[in-house]
């Protein structure tokens, strides 16, 4: 087991590694700079010289590269081109929102997920199953600017019981930020949740299908000890990667909801660093979000192979 938990960290790690390299070469052959994009129709040929030679852009790429290899060995993210501050803390606070965000969601998502995906299957083919998969496939089709404008609708305009954007700005206090949070965590929580509630479901069903399942019949267990002590652990195994995949999208996948309610998150920062081309700012947030993708994974993988007995002894 020990052995199979090294391999899953080395393997993180030298993912971790090639998505760096990737994420500064293409973030490099994105066309324009930040001069070009700054001066706009004022640039000349000499001024754009002169702003290249103060932001070190005319430096060869390679250069760069090290460079930037080098800050980042360090701890140093560099230092953002808009704001000339350095870049973790104009990433810090929008980080911490988009945790906030990310974590409210997921709470919200994955118990009920579970919940549903466990009646759906042991009520499977009755009008409850076909209900609870109807109204997941209604919240997996709808895009989620779509849910997020009905949700406005519904409750913020018709119900006033939520803002419909937020106005709190990246380093307001936690206080002033969460009115604006619920309504962004439920679109999230939506579209996490149908996914989540389906793979629930399916192997809930395959697992009560299942040899050891008959035999509990077969004993005549009660059926509450049926489903908690034999059914949900063997059937909840595989959820846990899509789980951890679900948590990595929700900390990775909020820039649409972000721009829609007008939330200092992580993925509004980064759309306005890739309009202003500040790559210092889009090359850290995107390898932030890298990193979130391969640590969730990582984990999930760590759990299944100390959850899973036949694993544990491998």
């Amino acid at each position: 087991m020990w052995a199979m938990l090294l391999q899953r960290c080395l393997y993180g790690g030298f993912t971790l590694i090639v998505v760096a390299c990737v994420v500064f070469w293409v973030i490099e052959m994105l066309p324009g700079d930040f001069c070009v994009n700054y001066l706009g129709r004022s640039m000349t040929p000499i001024n754009l010289a002169q702003c290249r030679a103060e932001l070190g852009l005319d430096t060869p790429v390679a250069t760069r590269f090290v460079s930037w290899w080098g800050q980042l060995l360090s701890g140093d993210f560099g230092t953002s081109l808009t704001s000339r501050a350095p870049v973790s803390d104009t990433l810090m606070p929008r980080l911490a929102n988009t945790l906030l965000l990310g974590g409210i969601a997921t709470v919200m998502a994955i118990p009920l997920a579970i919940l549903l995906g466990l009646i759906a299957a042991l009520k499977r083919d009755s009008w409850i199953d076909s209900s609870l998969s109807s109204l997941v496939l209604i919240a997996m089709t709808v895009p989620e600017f779509i849910s997020a404008t009905l949700l406005t609708l519904a409750f913020a305009i018709w119900l006033p019981w939520f803002p419909a954007i937020t106005v709190a700005g990246a380093n307001e206090s936690l206080w002033n930020l969460l009115p604006g949070v619920w309504l962004p965590a439920i679109t999230l929580a939506l579209v996490a949740m149908a996914h989540m509630m389906r793979m629930t479901r399916s192997n809930t069903i395959s697992v009560m299908d299942s040899d050891f399942m008959n035999m509990a019949r077969i004993r005549q267990l009660p059926r509450w000890r049926l489903v908690i002590r034999h059914l949900a652990p063997a059937a909840l195994l595989p959820t846990i990667s899509l789980a951890a995949m679900t948590i990595a999208w929700l900390l990775g996948g909020v820039v649409i909801v972000e721009q829609v309610f007008n939330y200092p998150g992580l993925g509004r920062l980064m759309i306005s660093a890739i309009n202003d081309r500040d790559m210092p700012v889009v090359q850290t947030c995107a390898l932030v979000l890298s990193v979130t993708y391969v640590l969730c994974n990582l984990v999930a993988d760590m759990l299944v192979i100390v959850l899973n007995p036949k694993l544990k002894t491998a």
